[in-house]
Formats: C-alpha cells, sequence, structure tokens
C-alpha cells in the first residue's frame, strides 16, 4: 500500500482565480468576526460548569455526558481555534492568539499555537509530505493498516500520532515563546482543575477531547477533509446539520479556495459560485462516512493524495 501520488499543482490556487474573475463580488466574505470570540468564552466556560456539576458524580457518567455534550463542545472549540490561526477573529494577531489559548484552556493538552504553525503550511503545500502535517506518516500509515482495529486505535490516540508527525517537518519552527505560553497557562489550568474540582471533573474533560477527534462521529470531519472517497478530487467539503454546532467547519472546499473568510461566510461562497462547488464531490453525513472509514478496508491512511513538486499556496493570515 502506499499513498497516490500527483506532480499537478494543489488546486484550490486554480479555482480561487477562476471564482474571482467570474465572482468578483465574492472579496465582500472576506474580514473577521469578533462574535467567535463571544462563543468561545461561552463554550469553554460551558466546559468548565459541566466539569464542576459532574465532579461528584460517578466516573462513567462523565463518558455518557462527554459523548453527547463534551465532544460537541470541544469540538467547536477546535473549530475556534482554527478562526483564530488565521486571524479571523480580530484583525489583531495577538488578539487572535489570546482567544485560541482560551479556546484550549478545557482541551486538557495545549495545542493552537503549534496548529497554527502546522496549519498554514498545509494550507501553503497541501499534500507535501515534508511539509503538510495534516499527511499521515509512512510509518503511521504502516502501522494502522486498513483494519478496523488499527484504524479505531489511531482515533483512539489521534492526538498523539499528530504530535509524531512534527518530527519529520523538519522546516517548521516547533518551539517558541508562543509555545511555551500556551503550555504553561493550559498546564496550569489542568492542575486547578484537578485541586479544586477533582479527577472526575478532570475525567470529563479527557473523554470530551478525546471524542471531539476520535471515537465519535465528529471524528469523520478529519477523514473528510482530504480522504480520497472520489480520487483525483482531494479535497472534499460536508453539507449537513452537524455544520451547525461546528460552525460551518465541513466547508472545507471552500475555506481552503478563500482561507480569509471566516466560518459564518463560508455558506455564502459555496451559494454565490455554485458552478465551482456543486460540481464537486462531497459528503452528506459524518456519521456514515465515521463508519464507512472503520469498516472498508480501501480507505485508510494511505487514501490521501502527495504531491511530487513543491508548489506553494501563499496564505495570507492578516
Amino acid at each position: 500500500m502506499d499513498f497516490q501520488y500527483s506532480d499537478k499543482p494543489e488546486p484550490h490556487k486554480e479555482r480561487t482565480k477562476q471564482i474571482l474573475k467570474a465572482h468578483p463580488d465574492v472579496r465582500n466574505l472576506i474580514g473577521r468576526n469578533s462574535f467567535s470570540a463571544v462563543i468561545t468564552i461561552f463554550v469553554v466556560t460551558l466546559q468548565f460548569v459541566i466539569a464542576y456539576l459532574l465532579a461528584d458524580q460517578v466516573w462513567w457518567l462523565t463518558i455518557i455526558v462527554a459523548f453527547f455534550i463534551g465532544a460537541f463542545a470541544d469540538h467547536n472549540l477546535f473549530v475556534l481555534i482554527h478562526e483564530a490561526s488565521h486571524n479571523l477573529i480580530f484583525k489583531n494577531r495577538t488578539l487572535n492568539t489570546i482567544f485560541g489559548i482560551i479556546a484550549d484552556l478545557p482541551k486538557v493538552v495545549p495545542s493552537y499555537v503549534s496548529f497554527k504553525s502546522y496549519h498554514l503550511k498545509h494550507h501553503s503545500f497541501q499534500g507535501d509530505y515534508y511539509l503538510d502535517a495534516d499527511l499521515a506518516s509512512k510509518w503511521e500509515a504502516k502501522l494502522i493498516g486498513n483494519t478496523f482495529l488499527g484504524k479505531m486505535l489511531w482515533e483512539l490516540f489521534f492526538p498523539f500520532f499528530q504530535a509524531f508527525r512534527t518530527m519529520r517537518l523538519k522546516e517548521i519552527e516547533f518551539m517558541n515563546r508562543w509555545v511555551i505560553i500556551n503550555w504553561i497557562v493550559v498546564f496550569v489550568v489542568d492542575v486547578l482543575i484537578i485541586i479544586y474540582f477533582g479527577w472526575t471533573a478532570m475525567l470529563y474533560l479527557v473523554f470530551s477531547l478525546i471524542f471531539s477527534i476520535g471515537l465519535h462521529p465528529l471524528g469523520a470531519r478529519w477523514i473528510q477533509e482530504h480522504f480520497l472517497v472520489a480520487p483525483p478530487q482531494e479535497t472534499y467539503s460536508y453539507y449537513g446539520p452537524l455544520n451547525i454546532p461546528s460552525l460551518n467547519v465541513g466547508y472545507h472546499n471552500e475555506h481552503h479556495d478563500f482561507p480569509s473568510i471566516p466560518w459564518n461566510n463560508l455558506p455564502l461562497l459555496k451559494k454565490a459560485a455554485p458552478e465551482f462547488y456543486d460540481t464537486l464531490v462531497y459528503h452528506k453525513s459524518w456519521f456514515k462516512l465515521w463508519l464507512r472509514f472503520l469498516f472498508d478496508p480501501q480507505l485508510s491512511l494511505y487514501s490521501r493524495m502527495v504531491r511530487t513538486n513543491r508548489g506553494e499556496l501563499k496564505v495570507t493570515a492578516e
């Protein structure tokens, strides 16, 4: 088994040019949505309140509440971290960073600052094995294989596999002062939760993190974005009801074409340029895709397009 390879440029830069030529008014959709900061504060507060309310409950109740509520809250916070990484909340970069770290607070493991560095490279070098952290490492794909058990374990330990991928991306700076600040703030909050709320509350936050990115239908989001279900198309959108709690993160082709458009305007982009998006293959159900990924041996971590040329796409984050 191996990845699929392409010597063609990534598809988004050219489509962006075509859309701007055909629909110049879509430039009006570019901007920022400061209301995302309000959502961030609300969801972070919600997670801590739930953790507090579960502090004196039986531990297994945390699993149930995390699956049905915490997973959606944490997934929402991941989307807000994504918005902050593109500077789509405020014009001021430092404010975006602060709110990205705030969104990190209930998620146990610090991720915002590192995610920003690697995610912007994913946009600029989609499919480049040595610059795109969204691609699984070769050893990772070989280890997981195409079995149900392997893919289930991959979803369970997804954050660890992502962390190991950074070792192959030697051109990207891993450590800086903001990474250290991010780590200190989140780990201090973890300690405070354990001291004042107890281990059961912390367990709820841990399970919320696990379910938000892996063993949950929401985990299909990571499969939906770039796993090849209809090659040679290599980016796919999801148009379904879970876009509501997930702040339109399913509009992934639209986001890659215009990373400077905030989440609330992505459906408007699709509506403004239907001839470019309605012809693409897309997903209607994360749940069906999640089951397909787990049970279909034809779909594995190798189901990705890897570029053999180094075509850079300029991504603005201003």
